[in-house]
C-alpha cells in the first residue's frame, strides 16, 4: 500500500488543485493512504478535512525577502520545521511527497530530500514560486501549467481541474444553464467574474459600459463578488449575482468571458476553448499577466491592464470584438488550442512515475518540523 503526502496550501490557487490530485489519485489507487500536510491558518485547514484527507499541520514560514528580525528568525525555525515533518515521514511511512507550492511546501521539500523520499512537483503559476524553485532542484519529476513556466526539469501536465470542469460538455448543458440564470437562449452571453470577491475595476467597467455590450446583441452574466456594492440595474439582460456556485453552469452559459487571469481561470477557459479578455490582478508579483501568456499568444484571449480597463476601452476594443460572431469563434478555437482538460490524470501519472518500483501503483484506466508541527485529523 502506497502512502503519499501532499504538501502545500495557503491560498485557493495551491489548495483546489490539491485536492483535485488527491481526488485522483484516490481513485486511480483506491487502497492508498493520502495525507495532506498545511497550516493551521490557511484555507486547508478547513476544506482537507471536509474533503476527507487527514491534515498535518506545519508551521507558517514566509521566506523572508528583507533582514529583519523574522529573518534572523527564519533559519532555525526552518530547521526545526523540517526536522519535524521527518519525522512524520517516518511516522507514517510516506512513499511519495508531492508539492503544490506555498508555506508548506518548502519545509516538505528538504524533508524528503533529506529522507530520500521522492519528490514530486507541481506549479500553478507561470512565474514559479520561490518553494518550487527549491523543490525542482531535488527532483526530475517537476509539473507545471503552462507551457511558457521556465522551471527546473518542468513537464506541462496542466491543471488538476474539478471533475464537474473536467467532464463539462458545454452544448449539452447550456440550454439549462441559461434557464438556471433567466438568460435568453436567442442571444449570446458574455459572462463577467473577478472571483468570489469580485474585482472592483471589473466591476465598476462593466456596470459602466453595460449599454455598450447589451447595444451589440448580447446578454451580460455579472457575478459581481459578496463584497461588491453593485446590486441592482434597470438593463434588461444584465444579470446580476453576487455569488455563483454553480460556476460549471455559468462557463456553460457564456460565449465570451471578461475576468481576472489567476491560473485556475486561465486554465478552466482554455480547457472549455472560451474566448476572453483577461484583466490581470494588479497587485504581487505580476503572475497573472505571466498566466494570460500563452493563451494570448495563442490568440485565444486579449491581455488589458487594470488601469487601462475601462468604459472607454470597452467601448472601443471589446465591443467590436462581440460584433465580430467569426473572430469570436475563431479565438474559441485558439483557446481550445491550448487548453489541457486531463491535468488530473497527467499529474497522477507524474506522481506514479515518481513511486518506488517496489511499492504497487496502478497506471492509468484505459478510458478516461519540531514538537510545534502538530497533527490534525478529519
Amino acid at each position: 500500500m502506497t502512502t503519499y503526502l501532499l504538501a502545500g496550501g495557503g491560498t485557493a490557487g495551491h489548495v483546489n488543485p490539491l485536492l483535485a490530485t488527491a481526488d485522483r489519485l484516490r481513485r486511480r489507487d483506491p487502497g492508498a493512504t493520502i495525507l495532506v500536510l498545511g497550516t493551521a491558518e490557511g484555507l486547508e485547514a478547513r476544506l482537507v478535512p471536509a474533503r476527507g484527507y487527514e491534515l498535518l499541520t506545519v508551521p507558517r514560514l514566509p521566506f523572508p525577502r528583507r533582514p529583519n528580525a523574522a529573518a534572523l528568525r527564519f533559519p532555525k525555525r526552518i530547521v526545526g520545521a523540517v526536522a519535524g515533518v521527518r519525522r512524520l515521514l517516518a511516522e507514517h511511512g510516506v512513499d511519495v511527497v508531492v508539492g503544490f507550492g506555498g508555506y508548506a511546501a518548502a519545509p516538505a521539500y528538504l524533508a524528503a530530500w533529506r529522507a530520500k523520499v521522492p519528490i514530486v512537483v507541481h506549479e500553478a503559476n507561470a512565474k514559479p514560486g520561490i518553494a518550487n524553485v527549491l523543490g525542482s532542484w531535488a527532483t526530475r519529476h517537476v509539473g507545471v501549467v503552462f507551457a511558457s513556466t521556465r522551471l527546473r526539469h518542468a513537464r506541462q501536465v496542466g491543471m488538476p481541474l474539478r471533475d464537474e470542469i473536467e467532464t463539462l460538455d458545454r452544448r449539452t448543458t447550456q440550454s439549462e444553464a441559461q434557464q438556471f440564470f433567466g438568460l435568453d437562449p436567442a442571444k449570446p452571453t458574455v459572462l463577467v467574474t473577478g472571483g468570489s470577491l469580485g474585482a472592483r475595476r471589473l466591476n465598476e467597467t462593466v456596470s459602466r459600459a453595460a449599454e455598450a455590450i447589451l447595444g451589440a446583441g448580447w446578454q451580460i452574466l455579472h457575478i459581481t463578488g459578496e463584497k461588491s456594492d453593485i446590486t441592482s440595474t434597470p438593463l434588461a439582460d444584465y444579470h446580476l449575482l453576487k455569488y455563483c456556485d454553480r460556476m460549471d453552469l455559468a462557463l456553460s452559459a457564456a460565449d465570451f468571458v471578461v475576468s481576472r487571469a489567476g491560473a485556475a481561470t486561465v486554465s478552466e477557459l482554455t480547457a472549455l476553448g472560451l474566448p476572453a479578455v483577461l484583466v490581470p490582478y494588479p497587485v504581487g508579483n505580476g503572475e497573472q499577466r505571466f498566466n494570460a501568456a500563452d493563451v494570448v499568444a495563442a490568440g485565444g484571449a486579449q491581455l488589458v491592464a487594470d488601469e487601462q480597463f475601462t468604459p472607454a476601452w470597452v467601448r472601443s476594443k471589446l465591443v467590436p470584438i462581440l460584433l465580430d460572431r467569426a473572430l469570436t469563434a475563431d479565438m474559441a478555437a485558439r483557446s481550445a488550442s491550448v487548453g489541457i482538460r486531463d491535468g488530473a490524470d497527467r499529474m497522477v501519472d507524474l506522481v506514479l512515475e515518481a513511486t518506488p518500483a517496489q511499492v504497487s501503483a496502478p497506471s492509468r484506466p484505459s478510458t478516461s518540523v519540531t514538537g510545534s508541527v502538530s497533527q490534525k485529523k478529519s
